[in-house]
């Protein structure tokens, strides 16, 4: 008996010195800078001079000028694109799914973009839209007169399309790997007496795949609601948030470091984690429910 208490005790002991170190650091780096980023919010402060209390006059200054939530437009765009990079990712899933030589090899070229570093793709394609850059010499090369190629990252109307492409580049390999886990979970059995049917490979997809995927997909356009409305490093990169492409957590670091108005940006901050708090409750409603249902 004492040999099991021993033993129990020990084993307490093992896991708790093991799990201290985490929630140490996730108690240091998440959780109190979390609680201070609250408090802030509720002061005017420049991050030098003495603190004044305000109350909630940084989230009544968030609602009432437009300034700030104006930068959510550009979600728009990165959702779009969110939704496009879905299609394409279940496209190469349906692909993927049947015997195809050398798939292994295309599966790690199309996933191979989400292994690289943002900051590093951010700088690629920077040269890559910059003008007379790689994109420019190739429509050149095409015969597209030089007077007429746009400015990529210039012109308004086009820099959150090429940013946006950027993004459904980088991350479309993620969502096509999921979709791929997820199509290998299906009985054959399926699919095998749909085709005694004569059922073709559309219709399979349409009717098999897609109705036994369904979660995937609702997880996924959750985590593109999420990604829209949190995009950063890609537009920070390649235009500092210039020209319209302008995001809500750019706006919040400029509103920060640039106009030196920490308690405004830590208001921002408190109002981007409630919008990511929402989402994530209808993820686990409305889509995960219906999973275990």
């Amino acid at each position: 008996m004492k040999q099991l208490r021993r033993y129990s005790m020990q084993r307490t002991l093992t896991i708790c010195g093991f799990l201290a170190l985490p929630l140490i650091l996730l108690l240091v780096f998440t959780y109190l800078p979390f609680v201070d980023m609250v408090g802030y919010s509720f002061y005017r402060w420049d991050g030098y001079s003495d603190k004044v209390f305000t109350g909630l006059e940084n989230y009544k200054t968030l609602f009432s000028e437009p300034q700030y939530f104006s930068a959510f437009k550009s979600s728009i765009y990165y959702f779009i694109g969110s939704l496009v990079q879905i299609v394409i990712a279940l496209y190469f899933a349906n692909v993927f799914f049947y015997k195809l030589r050398g798939k292994n090899f295309f599966k790690g070229v199309l996933f191979f973009p989400y292994l690289l570093n943002g900051v590093a793709i951010g700088f690629v394609f920077l040269y890559f839209f910059k003008p007379d850059g790689v994109l420019d010499s190739i429509l050149t090369a095409l015969g597209v007169a030089e007077e007429n190629l746009p400015l990529w990252l210039g012109d308004a109307a086009l820099v959150n399309w090429s940013l946006t492409f950027v993004s459904v580049w980088r991350y479309m390999g993620q969502n096509m790997v999921m979709f791929c886990g997820a199509t290998q979970s299906i009985s054959g059995e399926l699919f095998e007496a749909a085709q005694i049917d004569g059922a073709g490979r559309w219709q399979q997809f349409f009717y098999i795949m897609l109705p036994n995927i369904r979660g995937i997909i609702s997880l996924n356009l959750i985590l593109a609601v999420k990604g829209a409305i949190s995009v950063y490093e890609i537009p920070f990169i390649m235009t500092k948030g210039t020209g319209g492409s302008m995001t809500f957590v750019i706006k919040t670091l400029s509103t920060a470091f640039t106009d030196k108005k920490i308690g405004l940006s830590c208001a921002m901050g408190v109002i981007l984690l409630l919008i990511v708090m929402v989402i994530t409750f209808v993820q686990k409603r409305f889509v995960e429910g219906k999973e275990e249902q």
